[in-house]
Parts: C-alpha cells; sequence; structure tokens
C-alpha cells in the first residue's frame, strides 16, 4: 500500500470529528503553562465506565488493586465466548501521551471489551501512574509489577483457563511506548514461570528523538498529535534535564539483540506524524534480529482504532486476532 500522503487529504466522518475535537480541548485546557495538569478541570470531562460483573456482549469487567499506595489496579475484561482450557492473555497498556486517560475511560473500555470478544482473551488493561506527577520510570515501574502480581496471584485474580504462557503486550500510542519498554525488562530479568511473553501487539506506538522527521515537518494539523504536544508530553514524563534522545523516547538507545524479544506486530497510520518514528521502530527491531511485521493504514490518523464508528477500527481488531492466532498456533505445534 502506498504511504505517500502528499496528495491525499484526510477524510474524517462528522462523529469521529466531533469527538476528536472534544479529546482535543479536553487535554489541551488541563495542560498548565507551568507543565502541571489541573486534574480537577479534566474530572469535568473523564467520562469514566465503572466494572460490571454481568456480561455486555458476552464481556465482563472486574478491577483488582495491585498497589493502593500508588492508586496501581487493572481492570479484567473477561470474555463469555470462548470453550477450552487454553485461553490467551493480553496485558493491555492505554494511550494517552504518559499523562491523561485510565482503563475506565470510556474508550479504552470500548476497545478493551472488543478485544476479549473479537480475540478472544481475557485482557487486563493496567492503570498505571500518569505525568508529570509521576516521571519515568514510575510507567515502567508499574507495569512491570502487574505482571509479577498476576505471577504470584494468578490463582485468586485469572480463571482456570486463562493462559499466561500466552502471554501478550498490548498497547497503542505512549501505552505501546510502555510495552515496549516493560517488555524489555521481562526479558532481561528472567524471572517469570507462568508468565510468558509470546507476542507485542504496538498500535502506533510513541517514540521520538529530537530531530524532526518529514512527518512530523510535513503533516501538519493532523487528530491529537502535533510536535507541541508530543515535546509537552515528554517533558512531562522524561526525567528532568533529559531531552527526546533519552532510552525512553528512542528504542534503538538500547541493545535487545541478545534478549527473547516478542515477535511484533507495528500498526502505522499514513497521516500519522509519528509515523516515521514506528517504522524506524520496526526496521529497529529487524535489524536487531526479531520478527517483526509492519501493519500499514495510509487513509488513517493517530488513534483512530479507538473509535468504533471507523470501518478500519475493525479491520485492525481482525489483523490482531490473527496475529494472535498465528503466533499460538506457533508456539503450540
Amino acid at each position: 500500500m502506498t504511504t505517500d500522503n502528499k496528495q491525499k487529504k484526510l477524510t474524517i466522518p462528522f462523529k469521529t470529528r466531533i469527538a476528536i475535537a472534544f479529546l482535543n480541548t479536553f487535554t489541551d485546557s488541563a495542560q498548565r503553562s507551568d507543565g502541571s495538569i489541573n486534574r480537577r478541570l479534566l474530572r469535568l470531562f473523564d467520562f469514566r465506565a465503572p466494572p460490571n460483573p454481568k456480561p455486555v456482549n458476552s464481556v465482563s469487567t472486574s478491577d483488582f488493586v495491585v498497589d493502593p499506595s500508588r492508586d496501581l489496579w487493572f481492570r479484567l475484561f473477561t470474555p463469555h465466548v470462548v470453550s477450552g482450557d487454553r485461553v490467551p492473555v493480553v496485558v493491555f497498556f492505554h494511550g494517552g501521551g504518559f499523562a491523561f486517560l485510565s482503563p475506565n475511560a470510556h474508550p479504552y473500555d470500548g476497545v478493551c471489551r472488543r478485544f476479549a470478544r473479537k480475540l478472544p482473551a481475557y485482557v487486563v488493561s493496567v492503570n498505571y501512574r500518569l505525568a508529570p506527577e509521576h516521571r519515568y520510570p514510575a510507567q515502567y515501574d508499574d507495569g512491570f509489577d502487574v505482571l509479577r502480581f498476576l505471577e504470584e496471584k494468578r490463582g485468586e485474580v485469572l480463571p482456570a483457563n486463562a493462559d499466561l504462557s500466552r502471554c501478550f503486550f498490548a498497547g497503542d500510542s505512549a501505552g505501546g511506548n510502555i510495552a515496549h519498554n516493560v517488555a524489555i525488562r521481562v526479558c532481561r530479568e528472567r524471572r517469570f514461570a507462568a508468565v510468558k511473553l509470546v507476542g507485542m501487539i504496538s498500535i502506533q506506538p510513541f517514540f521520538g528523538g529530537e530531530e524532526r522527521t518529514e512527518a512530523e515537518k510535513s503533516l501538519v494539523g493532523m487528530p491529537l498529535v502535533s510536535p507541541e504536544r508530543t515535546d509537552w508530553c515528554w517533558r512531562a514524563m522524561l526525567p528532568e534535564g533529559a531531552n527526546r534522545d533519552h532510552e525512553a523516547a528512542k528504542p534503538s538507545a538500547v541493545d535487545i539483540s541478545d534478549l527473547d524479544y516478542p515477535d511484533t506486530m507495528v500498526v502505522v497510520a499514513g497521516f500519522d506524524p509519528l509515523k516515521d518514528w514506528q517504522r524506524s521502530y520496526f526496521e529497529w527491531l529487524k535489524l536487531s534480529g526479531k520478527r517483526a511485521t509492519l501493519v500499514e493504514y495510509p487513509n488513517m490518523f493517530h488513534a483512530f482504532y479507538i473509535f468504533p464508528e471507523l470501518p478500519e477500527a475493525g479491520q485492525l481488531i481482525q489483523q490482531i486476532k490473527d496475529f494472535v492466532e498465528e503466533r499460538v498456533a506457533s508456539i503450540s505445534s
């Protein structure tokens, strides 16, 4: 598929444009000039979905606290459409520039419900600490500690047919960054017996660097993402004094060639200003000797898949389902 968008125009349905405008206003208005966030203002617009033990569209949800002192918890999405004793587990990290949203935000509650039903899989959606109140490596620490919790408490929180030896990481935008960095720690420490990380689903991951890419310079006025917004997010998340060439932002700053890094599916959209960084991530994985697949949506924009009214959102979930089934089949053979 072509990736040249210079002669193309992004077309977005009216319903989606309204939702994007709301999200832009929601985040921009809460960012203070001193780099802090007005959380009180955010709460006025941050509509949340409560857990529901009764299945809705064949999926029920429940919340589990890992560490109340840092508000570390996850939402478990349980599919009621599966049979058999070996159902994959997807550990999911939501997007939001490291600073916004949560597993119970309506867009991500909806996304994880669709994952659970369509794949099908048990989905563990992590509520990690947010920047700028909590900088690097808080988000990565939280992701890793949820995985340790699943390892140690699996019989208490997961149904008997949830198979942690078929564990996938998934994340979009900042969540894709977190999934990648937590995976590196998992591969390095090798302390897990039950959890086996077999696949990575990286949906438009948020990576960067000090240089401006061609996409960042040419894709002006795109939905949700701009250099100004991403620069703010990096300043909020990275350690004080660090720049965007820090290893948290730039995967190639770390050598993973000797790690058993999982097979990875990288999703890129043609109208996403971050697409060049995402393609660089894909190429770096291959140069590091890892198996990676690039999935491109040339007519889509950043975070398109959280809008279920878009046909491409459903297409992507089908491709994720195919990826999960292929990985499960390969490790079962």
